[in-house]
């Protein structure tokens, strides 16, 4: 049995909060929740008739009197999910869902992620947030669990992220915030429908100095929907993504006892490498979409990516597997599409949907690395052409086996194969390839027993290969095949997944969904050491079990509970590099995870909004001797919305760890010599405001 323990130091803000929804509700109906449609799983399906555990966040909770500098500000409600790194825009957002993900030294893995139904995954599985754009955000769904059946190598599962369409009466706003730490973002959106053209226009920039040293960032980013509807059967939508980023610097991890004495402080290490990033990015998508008559539906997707990338890493001579080669650059164009048909009719009498659909994937990378000489980039050392093809082809049939009982049955065959052309050949010629082919079942069943109560279970296999940079070699005495340090390079890991849960709604008012999983993962590509800001990996297999419970609840008009509970046992089943590990738990995990929220929203405009996000402590290495201490952060937003004429205004003001809880908001698992840790600021203030036009 296990107890969660929470100290309020300042209990009364929440009393105040209740008693404030008290005076200010003029009516105790309670708020009938709406049919939820979700279109992740590549199909349209009722939230609660999906054979899977899926989440839902709406666009209040991602715009209303946010700071939005991450995902995590929203995403905490979903359970299974847990992020670190809000504050280090070098080494960008770290999300995991149960457990996938937390290995990654920077960007996002085993998690699928799509905008506007465009990757944001390449073809080497590395996912990044740099082109999300939440200030125009309508809604992100989240798929918990292996999902390779629908989107090829993905063990965690899928994030997808909608832009808002341009509402009929067509609008201009501009919006303006600061925070502590010389915050400063601004925003411009536009949209509407004009005839048949529905258009939707986001552009923000964002500066900020940062809680630590060395952690200065300048971010623009603008973000367009385009839709034509060509007639009453087809749509036309057009994406124009850009973002450019000339600073984003990095403070390092430190040790616990230069947190003691100074949590602001830099590694000093990064300060002499001249730490950071910087990049410039544009996407181009088309999603087309067409139905013939009421039975046929065909959506064709086609996009482009390009990248021009560079790093100065905190690297030193010293180290055994780097030769000072700390400064890396490349040049990225990804590119790809794909096509999905659904038939719609009736087999043996029953209901029945028939989807089948393909994906193609190419990635072309031109990376260098050159000397860091303190800061400055010195000769060339490393030059080669990395590429990645990816072809999976999926099919998936949902079969009513009775009016409450649904069948669900899928698989999808993969293939990848990753080239490396070495164009620096004074230590040899490395060039080389691997290549990657599975198959991978789903199937699920989804009973409706009795009205608004929906059981499920499914099974699910997934596969997930490794990156260029988990199989790069930092020694580069050789690129694939070859041994770092007792470390042989990693394969392609798999998993098979046994799930059981339950989603209901109770008095209309009351949502609940449970999900109880286990999950034997093969082969699984985990961190063995950090060095500077490059992991070198191997693999191990390991065990997974987890609960997962979460709870929206209309208390009465205009007062909403928000809960989220996650319980989490993943440990090392068998590590041949080094069986004492064996039994360890799978560091950068907590145990346990709780999340709530209570919000009120009155009719008349103001807001207020409170949340408590806990941490259990988790260990910080593969050999569970260092521990993250838990924590327990604390926010409230709240804002006014006022209508005067056809102008909006919209001021908020918002207070995140209100507690000032002294915790770390990244852990780099395995960091070397200790510098494991980015503390997280204290107590602080942001606010804006944002005037709205409607022509």
């Amino acid at each position: 049995m296990c107890y969660l323990k929470f100290e309020f130091k300042k209990l009364t803000i929440l009393q105040a909060l209740l008693y404030l929804s008290l005076l200010c509700q003029s009516s105790y109906a309670v708020t009938e929740l709406e049919e939820i449609i979700v279109t992740s799983s590549r199909t349209e399906q009722s939230l609660l008739d999906i054979p899977a555990a899926v989440a839902i966040v709406g666009q209040e909770d991602i715009q209303l009197g946010r700071q939005q500098l991450g995902l995590d500000e929203s995403l905490n409600r979903v359970p299974g999910l847990f992020s670190q790194n809000r504050y280090n825009f070098t080494q960008d957002l770290r999300i995991s869902i149960r457990g996938f993900g937390a290995r990654a030294n920077f960007g996002i893995r085993g998690i699928k992620m799509y905008v506007d139904d465009i990757p944001s995954t390449l073809a080497d599985g590395q996912s990044g947030v740099d082109d999300v754009d939440l200030g125009s955000a309508s809604r992100i769904e989240v798929i918990r669990g292996p999902s390779s059946a629908l989107y090829g190598s993905s063990s965690g599962g899928v994030i997808s992220m909608y832009t808002e369409d341009g509402p009929e009466t067509p609008f201009v706003e501009a919006g303006i915030s600061f925070g502590e730490y010389d915050q400063q973002k601004y925003q411009f959106k536009t949209g509407g429908q004009h005839g048949r053209v529905n258009y939707l226009f986001n552009a923000s920039h964002l500066t900020m100095d940062g809680y630590r040293e060395n952690s200065e960032l300048e971010h623009s980013l603008i973000n367009s929907k385009i839709r034509f509807d060509i007639d009453d059967t087809s749509s036309l939508t057009v994406i124009v993504n850009a973002a450019d980023s000339p600073t984003a610097n990095d403070p390092g991890g430190v040790t616990a006892a230069n947190i003691a004495a100074d949590r602001r402080q830099a590694q000093p290490r990064n300060l002499a490498s001249n730490s950071g990033e910087q990049f410039d990015q544009q996407k181009l998508g088309f999603v087309y979409k067409k139905t013939f008559g009421e039975k046929h539906d065909l959506t064709l997707r086609n996009y482009y990516l390009w990248k021009d990338f560079q790093t100065f890493l905190p690297i030193g001579t010293h180290i055994r597997f780097v030769a000072d080669d700390g400064v890396v650059e490349f040049d990225r164009f990804f590119f790809g599409g794909g096509a999905k048909y659904s038939y719609t009719d009736t087999l043996f009498g029953r209901s029945n949907r028939f989807t089948v659909g393909f994906d193609v994937d190419k990635q072309e990378d031109d990376r260098q690395r050159f000397l860091n000489n303190a800061g400055v980039k010195g000769a060339l050392s490393f030059d080669q052409l990395e590429e990645a093809e990816a072809f999976g082809i999926y099919f998936r049939n949902e079969f009513s086996i009775l009016d409450n009982l649904q069948f669900t049955l899928g698989g999808r065959y993969d293939s990848l194969d990753m080239t490396v052309d070495d164009r620096f050949l004074t230590n040899a010629d490395q060039s080389s390839e691997l290549s990657f082919n599975e198959f991978n079942p789903t199937v699920g069943l989804s009973w409706e027993p009795v009205e608004d109560v929906h059981l499920y279970t499914n099974y699910a296999s997934s596969f997930e290969t490794p990156t260029f940079t988990e199989l790069a070699n930092p020694a580069r005495d050789g690129n694939f095949n070859v041994d770092l340090g007792g470390f042989s390079n990693v394969s392609a890991q798999t998993a098979d997944s046994f799930e059981i849960g339950m989603k209901l709604t109770t008095f209309d008012n009351v949502y609940i969904d449970v999900a109880a999983y286990t999950m034997q993962v093969d082969d699984e590509i985990s961190n063995v050491s950090t060095i500077g800001s490059r992991g070198v990996f191997t693999n191990a297999d390991t065990d997974r079990k987890g609960f997962e419970v979460s709870l929206v609840a209309d208390i009465f008009e205009g007062l909403q509970l928000t809960a989220a509970y996650t319980y989490s046992d993943f440990e090392f089943d068998r590590v041949a590099s080094n069986p004492a590990l064996e039994g360890n738990s799978l560091p950068g995990l907590p145990e346990h995870q709780f999340y709530t929220e209570l919000a009120y929203r009155h009719n008349s405009g103001f807001y207020a909004i409170w949340d408590l996000l806990y941490i259990d402590d988790f260990f910080a290495n593969n050999a569970n001797t260092t521990v993250n201490s838990s924590s327990v952060v604390a926010n409230i937003r709240a804002g006014y919305q006022a209508n005067i004429g056809n102008w909006r205004i919209s001021p908020y003001l918002g207070i995140n760890n209100m507690f000032d809880e002294k915790y770390n908001s990244n852990v780099r698992i395995n960091g070397f010599g200790g510098r494991l840790f980015e503390p997280a600021p204290g107590l602080n203030l942001y606010g804006g405001i944002t005037l709205r036009y409607s022509m």
